[in-house]
C-alpha cells in the first residue's frame, strides 16, 4: 500500500483528535470528517510503519449515527471534531473512551462506571426562576429535555478570536484551523453566544476605519492580536478584551462608546503582548471601560471574574460537574479540604458550603486574588488560599506543618498549637483538577503522605486521569466512582469525576515479621546511621551519635537487632539523647519513610 492509493474502510472508532479509525489489509487507517459507522472510500496521503493517514473522498454509506452540521464553515475550522455525529453518539463515545483509557492506562479491569452526564438542548424562549435574557442576546438561561438528533449550540461562555487578513486582504475574524495559524473567518460561532458577532463586527470596522493593522505573527508586526469574550450567563454581564501588540489602542474612546452600547457590556480592558509568541494573553492589563471583571454564578455562590481567570466555559453544566464533586466529596460539615488548581475558587467555594476548612492552591497570583475576592463577595470565611504550583505549595505546606508537629511533640508542647498544627496537615478530602497533562508526581506523592479518607479528580483528559489513578492505586487507593460529564459538545473532549477512597485496612490481612524471621526490618534498610547523621548535620548543623539515633529509633517503635549498642555493664548508665536532638532525628526519619 502506498500514498494516493484508493481504500475502501468502515470507521469504527474515532481518535483522541476526533479522526475517524478504520482497518484496511490490517492496517489502521486515520480519516478527517468521518463518523463511527461511515464506510468511506479514502485516498492514502502518508504511510507509517504500522499505520496511515487518509483523505476523505466520498461517503460509500453513511453512518445511522451521522447528521448535517449546522455550522458551515465546521470542516475547515476544525474546533468541532465530532459535530456531524448524532449527539446520544457523542455521548456513547465519550463514555467508552473514558472506560477504555482506565482499562488500558490505569489498569482497571471493570471500571465502576457511572452513566455520562449530557447536555440539555438550551432555548432562550424558555425562563428560568423568572429570569429573562438581556434584550437582543441569545444567553441560554432556559433548559429543555435533550431530543434525541438535536446537537446543542450556543453553551460556551468565552472565545478567543485572532485577528488577521484574509488572501484578498480584507480584515478578519474567527478561529485557527487545526494544526495551522491559518485564520478561518467566523463571526458567530454556533458554540458561543450570538452577541461574539456584534463585537467582532463592532471592532474590524474600528480598525477599518481608523487604518489599525492585525497582529502579523510571521514578523511581529501590526497591533491587533486577538479579541476574547466572556458572557456571564447567569447574570447576562459582557466582557471584551483586546490583546494587542502595543499599550494603547489608537481612538479606544470611540471604540468603547460603540461597545458600550451594547446591552450588558461591563467590563472593556486591554491587554499587552509584546512577546513573538503563541500564547494569547499578557500579563499587562488595564481598563478602558467599566470594571476589570465580570460575575457569573454557579448554583447560589457568585464569582467575579478577570480577564486572566480560569471560569468553565460551559457554566450550566459547570454546575453538574461541581454537584458530582460535592456528591463525591462525602462532606457533613467537619471536613478538612484541599483543593489543588483551585483556580479562581470555583470548586473551592462550591465545597466551603459544606465542609470545615478548604485551603485551594493556584500558580497564577491574579487568579488567587479573584478567589480571596469571590470568598469575601459571598461571605465564606472557611476557605483559605495560597498562589504557587501545587506540586510546589503542597510539599512545602505539608512539610511545614510536620515539622512543627514533630517539634510538638517532642518539647511535649501541648494544646492548642499542637491541634493546630495537626489540623493543617490533616486533609479529610483531596479535590484535584489539573490541567490536560495531569498530576505532577510529587503532588501525587504528598497526596499519599498526607492519607485523605477520600480524593476526588476532577480531568480533562482520561488518559493522564487513568496514569495517575494507577499511581494512587499501588499506593493503597481504590477507585470507587467514575462519573463522564459532557462539557464540550461536538468536540471530543469531555470531563471526568472519580472518586478513591483509602482501602479499608479491615478487609486485609496482617503478618507479623520478629526478628527471628528477618534480618533487617524494612525501615532499617531504608537509612544508614551515616545517612541520618549526615542528613541532621546538613539541615540543623547538630552532630548526632549512633546511640542517640539508636535510642530515637527505639522509641519509634524500630527495634535494633539483639545487643545493638548495649552497654558493657548492665548497671552502665547511658547518655540521653537531647531533645532537639530528637526533634532533628525525628525528622530524619520522616524524611526518609522510617516512621
Amino acid at each position: 500500500m502506498k500514498k494516493d492509493d484508493l481504500i475502501t474502510l468502515k470507521i469504527e472508532d474515532l481518535s483522541s483528535e476526533g479522526l475517524g479509525v478504520g482497518k484496511c489489509d490490517g492496517i489502521a487507517f486515520f480519516v478527517k470528517d468521518t463518523v463511527i459507522g461511515d464506510v468511506v472510500e479514502a485516498k492514502v496521503m502518508k504511510m507509517k510503519k504500522t499505520y496511515g493517514y487518509a483523505r476523505l473522498m466520498r461517503l460509500i454509506e453513511e453512518s445511522p449515527d451521522r447528521v448535517e452540521p449546522p455550522c458551515p464553515v465546521t470542516r475547515q475550522c476544525g474546533g468541532c471534531q465530532i459535530q456531524a455525529m448524532r449527539y446520544q453518539a457523542q455521548l456513547a463515545f465519550k463514555e467508552n473512551k473514558v472506560r477504555n483509557n482506565l482499562r488500558r492506562i490505569g489498569g482497571i479491569e471493570n471500571p465502576p462506571m457511572e452513566p455520562i452526564i449530557g447536555m440539555d438542548v438550551f432555548n432562550v424562549e424558555d425562563a428560568v426562576a423568572g429570569e429573562k435574557a438581556p434584550a437582543g442576546m441569545e444567553v441560554l438561561l432556559g433548559a429543555k429535555a435533550l431530543a434525541d438528533g438535536v446537537t446543542p449550540l450556543r453553551y460556551r461562555n468565552k472565545a478567543q478570536f485572532p485577528i488577521g487578513r484574509s488572501r484578498d486582504g480584507r480584515l478578519i475574524a474567527g478561529f485557527y484551523a487545526g494544526r495551522t495559524h491559518t485564520i478561518i473567518e467566523c463571526l458567530d460561532c454556533l458554540l458561543g453566544s450570538k452577541v461574539n458577532a456584534w463585537i467582532l463586527d463592532a471592532v474590524l470596522k474600528h480598525m477599518e476605519q481608523y487604518g489599525i493593522e492585525p497582529y502579523d505573527e510571521k514578523i511581529g508586526s501590526g497591533l491587533v492580536r486577538h479579541v476574547m469574550i466572556r458572557v456571564g450567563f447567569r447574570t447576562g454581564q459582557i466582557m471584551v478584551c483586546l490583546v494587542v501588540n502595543g499599550r494603547s489602542l489608537p481612538h479606544s474612546k470611540e471604540l468603547c462608546a460603540t461597545l458600550a452600547a451594547i446591552s450588558g457590556m461591563t467590563s472593556i480592558t486591554l491587554n499587552s503582548n509584546l512577546e513573538k509568541t503563541n500564547v494569547i494573553m499578557g500579563k499587562d492589563l488595564k481598563v478602558l471601560w467599566g470594571t476589570e471583571y465580570i460575575e457569573d454564578l454557579i448554583g447560589d455562590v457568585r464569582f467575579r471574574i478577570s480577564p486572566l481567570s480560569f471560569y468553565q466555559v460551559n457554566p450550566l453544566q459547570t454546575q453538574k460537574l461541581y454537584e458530582k464533586v460535592l456528591e463525591y466529596s462525602g462532606l457533613t460539615g467537619q471536613e478538612t479540604v484541599w483543593d489543588l488548581y483551585c483556580g479562581i475558587g470555583t470548586i473551592s467555594l462550591f465545597l466551603a458550603q459544606k465542609a470545615r476548612k478548604v485551603y485551594g492552591v493556584e500558580l497564577v497570583p491574579e487568579a488567587i486574588r479573584d478567589a480571596k475576592q469571590n470568598a469575601e463577595l459571598n461571605g465564606i470565611t472557611n476557605a483559605e488560599f495560597y498562589v504557587g504550583r501545587a506540586e510546589d505549595v503542597l510539599p512545602q505546606k505539608y512539610a511545614e506543618e510536620v515539622q512543627k508537629k514533630c517539634t510538638c511533640e517532642t518539647e511535649k508542647i501541648v494544646g492548642e498549637e499542637q491541634e493546630r498544627a495537626g489540623e493543617r496537615i490533616r486533609a479529610d478530602v483531596i479535590v484535584v483538577d489539573p490541567p490536560r497533562k495531569g498530576c505532577e508526581e510529587s503532588v501525587l506523592e504528598t497526596m499519599v503522605q498526607m492519607q485523605p479518607q477520600r480524593i476526588v479528580y476532577v480531568s480533562c483528559d482520561s488518559a493522564t486521569l487513568a496514569r495517575d489513578l494507577k499511581y494512587l492505586g499501588e499506593r493503597g487507593y481504590e477507585v470507587q466512582k467514575v462519573c463522564p460529564v459532557d462539557m464540550f459538545g461536538n468536540s471530543v473532549h469531555c470531563e471526568t469525576v472519580c472518586l478513591l477512597s483509602k482501602l479499608n485496612i479491615k478487609q486485609h490481612i496482617e503478618v507479623e515479621l520478629t526478628m527471628d524471621e528477618m534480618d533487617l526490618t524494612a525501615a532499617e534498610k531504608k537509612a544508614s546511621y551515616e545517612e541520618i547523621k549526615e542528613y541532621v548535620l546538613e539541615k540543623f548543623g547538630m552532630k548526632v551519635s549512633h546511640l542517640y539515633i539508636a535510642q530515637v529509633k527505639r522509641k519509634c517503635g524500630i527495634i535494633e537487632r539483639e545487643n545493638y549498642n548495649k552497654p558493657k555493664s548492665e548497671n552502665a548508665k547511658q547518655p540521653q539523647c537531647l531533645p532537639e536532638k530528637e526533634a532533628a532525628i525525628i525528622d530524619a526519619l520522616k524524611h526518609f519513610q522510617m516512621i
